[in-house]
């Protein structure tokens, strides 16, 4: 079990080496895993498909944590392994590094942020060309490809769109703004002259008002995050997840 001072206290971070604080639950505490199954209505052969169960995969080899983002409250009610916990988990995230050109990077580099690099590496293994998702160590650098092609292209494998104006389906990116302030309701172009730091998860599921996007460097790990959408099924702005962006997962 972890210390109620400890999970007040990570909620303050977004990433970071942790090994030393954190205690691990037992082991009877784990999800039992189910059988993979078809629930997003998307074709099994689909690059969409294939893109999603990557992510389970490498979620359920971290230890299947779970962030619970509710309004401006944010609880951690499994915790599964971190980036520097051991040799496998922190090299794993080096197979991320290695596929944005930075292989000297690990688990162990905590204070390098490598969630744009899980994203990365997941397009390569689905198999999704680098023309379509350049892989980049920085979400603002894919990001600003994808909104110079997609913005006013419909048949751009992947469409920048406003939380307002778009419902996020599974496949689809959510990006959210890691420091002070929101963008506004209308996104034309990243706010690359504020050095933004940024930070997107993959949808994998959407049931009714529950989503759970999975992401890389989310506490430490490879975590699930289950987010309550509005009343229509709209992203919602969050203290603890400023989300400001949703990229189209048109590839199929």
């Amino acid at each position: 079990m972890i210390s109620k001072l400890f999970l007040i206290a990570l909620t303050l971070i977004l990433a970071g080496c942790g090994s030393s604080a954190k205690k691990q639950q037992p082991a009877n505490t784990v999800e039992t895993v189910v059988p993979k199954s078809n629930p997003y209505q998307i074709p099994v052969d689909s690059l969409k498909y294939k893109i999603i169960e990557i992510l389970k995969d490498e979620w359920v080899f971290f230890g299947q944590q779970k962030v619970v983002i509710e309004e401006n409250e944010e609880s951690i009610p499994h915790v599964g392994s971190w980036e520097d916990d051991d040799f496998a988990h922190s090299e794993q995230v080096n197979r991320y590094w290695r596929s944005v050109g930075m292989s000297r990077l690990s688990g162990k580099d905590c204070k390098e942020p490598w969630s744009a690099a899980f994203i990365s590496w997941v397009m390569r293994e689905a198999g999704v060309s680098n023309y379509l998702f350049p892989s980049a160590p920085s979400h603002r650098d894919y990001l600003s490809h994808i909104m110079t092609v997609g913005r006013d292209n419909p048949e751009a494998a992947f469409i920048p769109h406003t939380i307002q104006e778009y419902k996020p389906k599974p496949g689809d990116l959510i990006c959210a703004n890691r420091g002070a302030g929101y963008f506004g309701e209308v996104v034309e172009e990243l706010p690359m002259s504020l050095n933004a730091k940024l930070h997107c998860d993959i949808v994998v599921e959407v049931e009714g008002k529950t989503l759970h996007a999975i992401g890389g460097n989310v506490r430490n790990s490879v975590s699930k995050s289950i987010l309550t959408l509005s009343q229509d099924g709209y992203l919602q702005l969050t203290q603890h997840r400023p989300w400001f962006l949703i990229i189209e997962n048109r590839l199929d």
